[in-house]
């Protein structure tokens, strides 16, 4: 269907899915343009290449090359809603108007698709395999939640015989997607806003599994409630990584396969979790035929994913932890890998809430988990997508907390107050705008430094 149009417009280029999906179609010799509300280094990167973009929501910002039904073919994001000038014009006007997950399925129809699916774990996983498969040479393109260290990017390719994409259980979007290898690392409770209960977001990942065919393959976390290929780390699972040791800020491992053992397996990424997430990839990537010892140098090339625990300062008197956590599971996971490499100095965790609802649902469990460090920071929930909830602050929040060493801070006093702080290992926090403000807390350590 996508095939017959010229021109392509994407409302909301600037999101992390929606931009790859840009660059892909771009590479494909589409015309490409499309509005976001705020320019960012992505869409500059989006200008550069040759996309024409626009930052005002009134329909008279749209180019003219983009105002024929005929060859123009609009995409949009569910972050936008009804009600956007834009949206509404192209609905109201006879265009075609299909969501980003739409676009994304029709590519995995027509190619060799990996699914990454879960609640935790999607872009660090997708990423990994993504990056075994391209060193392994397979004519693979990777569409994902995150830009990777090793290409500066959350695009890339070298062939379009194979994708590379992350499942997006948020609005059931990974339900029009069409894998032919699919994993699941985790069915934890989230999204409630959506899904309401548990046993919806678990019957929907169910749903998903069923999208596998027959000739296809399910790779499962170890404990998950689902039948596949299992993987996980020091137990009995199909795959598993084991005679784990830490050297020189990463992990070294053995992988035990079906029939075989590969000895010594290099990976930079602290964290247990992170081990589960590298054992999928290796597994699904040596599944589809790639050679073991061609993997193993693969991964102890792999550098990570911008805001995925990421060093931002590495000294002896000065650690910094850059990293997306947004849910209890996810901070627990930067809470053991800290604990496991830094056991012995003053950690302090910076937090900023993302979502009403979220933290409504999981305030008990959030409090717990932060409860853990040493020292808390929390900043003003980020809104996102929805409106103020009655009674659920960030104040709210830090009550349930625990330690006595808490406390609520605005933006503009964060540096400071983590200036004041003798803590040596610090972890910033969150899927919000907070991800802004990192580079101002750097570069004023770094200069205290």
């Amino acid at each position: 269907m996508i095939s017959k149009y010229s021109h392509i417009y994407f409302i909301g280029i600037g999101g992390i899915g929606m931009s790859a999906l840009a660059q892909y179609f771009f590479h494909e010799g589409k015309v490409i343009g499309g509005y976001d509300r705020t320019q960012t280094d992505i869409t500059k990167g989006l200008e550069k290449m040759g996309m024409v973009l626009n930052y005002e929501e009134s329909k008279t910002a749209i180019p003219n090359s983009f105002l024929n039904q005929d060859n123009v073919l609009i995409i949009y994001t569910p972050a936008i809603k009804r009600g956007n000038q834009q949206l509404d014009y192209f609905f109201d006007n006879g265009f075609k108007v299909i969501k980003r997950s739409q676009a994304l399925g029709e590519i995995t129809q027509n190619t060799f698709c990996f699914a990454v699916a879960g609640t935790h774990g999607k872009t660090t996983t997708s990423s990994i395999l993504a990056h075994l498969l391209y060193e392994c040479n397979v004519p693979v393109s990777a569409f994902l939640g995150g830009v990777t260290v090793n290409y500066s990017s959350n695009y890339f390719s070298n062939g379009t015989g194979v994708s590379v994409v992350e499942a997006d259980e948020f609005d059931r979007s990974f339900l029009t997607l069409n894998p032919d290898y699919a994993c699941i690392t985790s069915m934890d409770a989230d999204h409630l806003d959506i899904y309401g209960e548990k046993s919806e977001l678990e019957l929907s990942f169910k749903d998903f599994a069923g999208k596998v065919p027959d000739n296809g393959k399910l790779f499962v976390r170890s404990g998950l409630p689902l039948s596949g290929i299992t993987y996980g780390v020091d137990d009995s699972s199909i795959y598993s990584s084991e005679n784990i040791r830490m050297e020189e800020g990463g992990y070294v491992f053995d992988l035990r396969m079906p029939h075989s053992i590969i000895k010594d397996i290099k990976f930079n990424l602290p964290g247990r979790h992170n081990v589960s997430n590298a054992t999928v990839a290796l597994a699904m990537a040596a599944e589809y035929g790639c050679p073991p010892e061609q993997l193993a140098k693969a991964l102890a090339s792999y550098k990570g994913v911008v805001r995925r625990f990421n060093y931002r300062i590495k000294t002896n008197e000065l650690v910094v932890i850059d990293d997306y956590a947004h849910h209890p599971t996810e901070i627990k996971a930067v809470l053991e890998a800290v604990k496991e490499f830094y056991p012995e100095r003053k950690n302090l965790v910076v937090f900023q809430p993302h979502l009403y609802s979220r933290t409504r649902d999981f305030g008990d469990e959030f409090a717990l988990v932060l409860s853990c460090f040493d020292e808390v920071i929390l900043l003003d929930i980020y809104p996102a997508r929805e409106l103020p909830i009655q009674e659920i602050t960030s104040g709210w929040l830090l009550e349930k907390i625990s330690i006595e060493n808490k406390s609520l801070v605005s933006k503009d006093n964060l540096l400071n107050k983590i200036k004041s702080s003798d803590a040596s290992v610090i972890a910033l926090l969150g899927a919000g705008d907070i991800g802004e403000e990192v580079s101002k807390i750097v570069n004023g350590l770094k200069v205290e430094n």
